[in-house]
């Protein structure tokens, strides 16, 4: 068995904002893959996935079936036969790994699952989200439910509210395009609950709160509006905004080694940095006009190109 293959996601724009209910915008990453798999000998096997899977399997049991129920006695066999997650997304790199998981598994054995086939209402997508919360929540401890979500149904997706999330289609790449989109592979990985945290201790405070109603949001927003429009000059002005205000206000999810090269970014405006997800390591994102030149000014850390402009 080789199940279908489930891709990272990576969210472009809305990293703790939609905590707060701002507007998010998440899009397939096919870069980075996995699937369930049976082995076929004793050397095609992962001793630790499938040690995950199987609590998993335990912790799935726990869900009120009446929100999901899932085909236990395939579920077991599958297990019993080994079964692991064959997957290259690197873990607590910002990317989804765990989101892919969950939704292999809800495609495998959901009974009476909504298919990417279907008609995606508002509700169908609201209740999917949902099921994702509960499911990747034994993973982190609180999840959103979008990185499944999106890794499910593998289409970029608007995130408006917590109540209301959509499908979207973005503008096409223009491959040889100077501008791009990228990842910097910060060389650690980083944990999600401890930075979520971290956020939600700072949400406290009046003068972080204020900061991110009135400056934030409304910069994340406007770079939303922006990339789905294909506005470049005035995404990259609101990037370097946001670029700015995450540098001054998030900096301890930011690793030590890269305060200087993201100041640097924005002094030359060479590129622009932001977070990938919660930070603390794993991945960061960067938005450039120039890729060339950005690679240059980065050279001693590996890039990806994600997007072209």
């Amino acid at each position: 068995m080789k199940g279908p293959l489930f891709f990272a996601k990576i969210l472009l724009f809305g990293e703790y904002g939609i905590i707060k209910d701002s507007r998010g915008l998440s899009i397939p990453y096919n870069f980075y893959r996995g699937a369930l798999k049976i082995p076929n000998d004793k050397t095609d096997f992962n001793t630790d996935s499938h040690q995950k899977l199987a609590d998993f399997a335990v912790y799935l049991k726990t869900l009120d079936s009446k929100i999901i129920e899932f085909n236990w006695e395939k579920l077991d066999r599958d297990l019993f036969n080994k079964m692991y997650f064959d997957s290259s997304i690197p873990q607590g790199y910002g990317i989804g790994s765990s989101g892919a998981l969950v939704a292999a598994i809800y495609d495998q054995y959901a009974l009476r699952k909504i298919t990417v086939l279907e008609n995606l209402t508002k509700e169908k997508l609201g209740y999917l989200k949902k099921v994702f919360s509960l499911m990747e929540s034994f993973f982190h401890g609180k999840s959103s439910g979008l990185d499944p979500l999106n890794s499910y149904l593998s289409l970029p997706i608007l995130i408006n509210s917590k109540e209301n999330i959509q499908t979207t289609g973005i503008p096409s790449q223009h491959i040889k395009g100077k501008g791009a989109v990228f990842l910097i592979d910060s060389g650690k990985t980083g944990e999600t609950a401890p930075m979520v945290s971290m956020f939600l201790e700072n949400m406290k405070k009046e003068a972080f709160s204020n900061m991110m109603r009135d400056k934030f949001i409304k910069s994340s927003d406007a770079c939303i509006e922006d990339f789905l429009r294909g506005n470049i000059a005035s995404l990259f002005k609101n990037i370097k905004s946001l670029s700015s205000l995450v540098l001054t206000n998030f900096q301890p999810m930011i690793p030590e080694n890269f305060h200087q090269l993201w100041q640097k970014g924005i002094d030359t405006n060479d590129y622009y940095l932001k977070l990938c997800g919660s930070g603390g390591g794993g991945f960061i994102l960067g938005f450039t006009q120039d890729f060339e030149k950005a690679k240059d000014s980065l050279k001693q850390y590996p890039i990806e190109i994600v997007y072209h402009f």
